[in-house]
């Protein structure tokens, strides 16, 4: 059988070579599920007459809020504060990648977060609500999200502003220092009866990115003094994780277990460790990163890993994690969580986008309302996946 050949046009090759050699486009799932979110939340959670966000979508779902001092307080038509930080942590990470996209937003949380501040009292400080509304408490750990929000901004942007308030800031949180138990600070402004993980660690969290934008040496010192506390104070030695508070009316720990308290001081030794070559830190970032991984992290039926805590404090853990993994290469502890929110971006999300507060989706949350925090900390992870994987570049 004679086969024929049909000569192919030169210029018909060339045109498939060069198509050939096109560079495909580089996927990004990570920032786009991060900025497809942030999209919703902008416009879903925003009460554009304040300039704020509500507590809950919808924002006619106004449910008791439990995480006060005093009673049970309603949610509001605008959120407290420390949802509403959420969404300015979010926007700081998300500046980082594309300042010039979201250098306005930035701008908007500044002009949000101001709403709180309040320099009635001395020294000046933010309050859990809005002062424009009505004068209400003022946490020492509310301010401590505040503080690390500020620093953060001042890394992504440059604004010595910012790097001021953050400054400010410590200032309000050092005055609630008392040498009782050894030092440290309480979670309520005029309230002595716990120094818990939440403010101190935090404050250690500031005090340390203040010694990297400033170099002033006093803020290493004061780091020191609140991680040292923390560790001698709240970590649990045989578990290696940190627990809840220290009672000081009873002299005692309070063994309640959230992972975001473990989280602040595994970012915190790493911290240390960068700051000062001592590798006592990173041992110590070494340990409670593996004492919180056997802790907290199990896994579902079908091998899914997962962390039964409010998905904010799983993320702060993550923070820490994600330092670790940065100094050491050892991707162990991230992957769990990276599975984790993976699986609740395909199995977790309800009709409008927004993610459950059960990451296995094994919850009926299909038509419950959403905490403005649980989507928002979404933000803030998967921008940090998006970093590690290499999609964007700070």
């Amino acid at each position: 059988m004679r086969i024929i050949y049909y000569p192919v046009p030169l210029v018909f090759v060339l045109l498939l070579l060069a198509a050939c050699s096109q560079k495909q486009p580089k996927e990004t799932p990570y920032i786009d599920r991060a900025e497809e979110l942030f999209q919703s939340v902008w416009s879903k959670y925003r009460v554009p007459q304040y300039g704020l966000f509500a507590e809950y979508y919808p924002n006619t779902y106004k449910p008791d809020l439990t995480y006060f001092q005093d009673s049970t307080h309603k949610a509001q038509e605008t959120s407290y504060l420390w949802p509403m930080s959420g969404i300015f942590s979010a926007v700081n990470l998300l500046a980082e990648c594309d300042p010039q996209k979201y250098a306005a937003y930035q701008d908007s949380m500044v002009m949000a977060v101001e709403k709180y501040y309040d320099n009635k009292r001395v020294p000046a400080g933010y309050q859990a609500y809005p002062v424009q509304f009505k004068k209400v408490d003022r946490y020492y750990d509310d301010n401590g999200l505040v503080g690390i929000d500020y620093i953060d901004a001042y890394f992504s942007s440059g604004k010595v502003a910012y790097l001021n308030k953050a400054k400010e800031v410590m200032t309000f949180i050092m005055s609630g220092w008392s040498d009782d138990w050894g030092g440290a600070v309480p979670w309520l402004e005029g309230y002595r009866d716990q120094k818990p993980a939440c403010s101190n660690g935090k404050a250690t969290v500031l005090s340390l990115k203040l010694y990297e934008a400033t170099k002033d040496t006093m803020y290493l010192a004061q780091g020191k003094r609140f991680y040292n506390w923390m560790l001698g104070h709240l970590e649990d030695n045989s578990l290696h994780i940190i627990w809840n508070s220290w009672l000081t009316e009873k002299g005692e720990v309070q063994k309640h277990a959230y992972t975001y308290n473990t989280g602040t001081m595994i970012q915190s030794a790493v911290r240390l460790y960068k700051a000062t070559g001592d590798k006592h830190y990173l041992n110590d970032a070494e340990r409670l990163a593996e004492g919180s991984f056997a802790f907290y992290v199990k896994y579902t039926d079908n091998g899914v890993p997962y962390i039964k805590d409010l998905p904010w404090f799983v993320v702060v853990l993550f923070r820490g994690y994600q330092e670790l993994y940065e100094v050491t290469g050892n991707s162990k502890y991230i992957d769990a969580i990276i599975a984790s929110a993976d699986w609740a971006w395909k199995h977790a999300r309800d009709k409008a986008g927004l993610i459950y507060n059960d990451w296995t989706g094994n919850a009926e949350e299909a038509d419950k309302p959403k905490w403005l925090l649980d989507e928002s900390c979404m933000i803030e992870l998967y921008t940090r996946i998006a970093l590690i994987k290499g999609e964007v570049k700070k």
